[in-house]
């Protein structure tokens, strides 16, 4: 024990000499191991991206396979509400860039029993026709397309129309009698006249009345129950019964 005193003494400046030591040689490994860890490190964070990645994938193809099946409950509903009548679903894959056509392509043709004439409706009312049909793929020519014409019904008045679209892209109803008072946001469905579309389809609701003195008929501006921008899946009507022919009629 007496000579505690000394030992401590002397291990005073060697414990200092080890200290330092211990701190250099930890600095060189790190120094010699870090690259190692760095590459790792980067590694094991592309690897993380990637999974990321497969998962944001994952969830836009959930995101997508859910508006899929809303929009066909929703079309499923709307055929459940007619069942007088028979129809087709189609995918939409295209539209004519033409600034004179207005129409789009469905992924359906005459393979699946789609005929030329056939209307074509979303479940929010009614798109246009089927004009062109070919073996898988058809032209569905929208109500906005000038050269389309619809016989239609106001839903309030009961006043006769034909609904017609404008090259400025303008829909209107023509034909209205001038004896009919039209109102503002009255909706406006297919009548069934002339066969090319069942009645009572959705076609759209008046914007605005256009009614001069002189004129034998008025007008309706209407806009569109459909988006046609936002159009998926659409039901083609591959059979529906006639509208009855009026007592008294021709």
């Amino acid at each position: 024990g007496y000579t505690q005193p000394v030992e401590s003494l002397a291990l005073r400046p060697v414990a200092g000499i080890q200290t330092w030591i211990a701190l250099r040689f930890a600095a060189i490994r790190d120094l010699l191991t870090s690259p190692r860890d760095v590459n790792t490190l980067l590694q094991r964070n592309a690897e993380l991206e990637a999974e990321v990645a497969r998962l944001q994938q994952q969830v836009i193809a959930l995101q997508e396979q859910v508006a899929e099946t809303e929009i066909l409950a929703a079309l499923l509903d709307y055929a459940r509400s007619r069942p007088e009548s028979r129809y087709l679903a189609a995918n939409v894959i295209g539209e004519d860039t033409s600034p004179f056509l207005r129409s789009v392509w469905i992924a359906t043709g005459s393979d699946a029993g789609v005929a030329r004439g056939m209307p074509v409706v979303t479940e929010r009312g009614l798109v246009g026709r089927v004009v062109e049909v070919y073996a898988s793929v058809s032209r569905v020519q929208l109500i906005t397309d000038p050269e389309a014409a619809v016989n239609v019904l106001l839903q309030d008045s009961r006043a006769d129309g034909v609904l017609t679209a404008q090259p400025n892209g303008e829909i209107r109803v023509d034909l209205i009698s001038q004896e009919i008072e039209v109102s503002n946001d009255e909706l406006v469905l297919t009548s069934g006249l002339g066969g090319g579309y069942p009645s009572d389809i959705p076609v759209g609701r008046v914007t605005s009345i256009r009614r001069r003195d002189y004129e034998i008929f008025q007008q309706a501006v209407i806009q569109p129950a459909v988006d046609f921008e936002q159009m998926q899946i659409v039901l083609v009507i591959t059979a529906f019964p006639s509208a009855p022919i009026p007592i008294g009629g021709p």
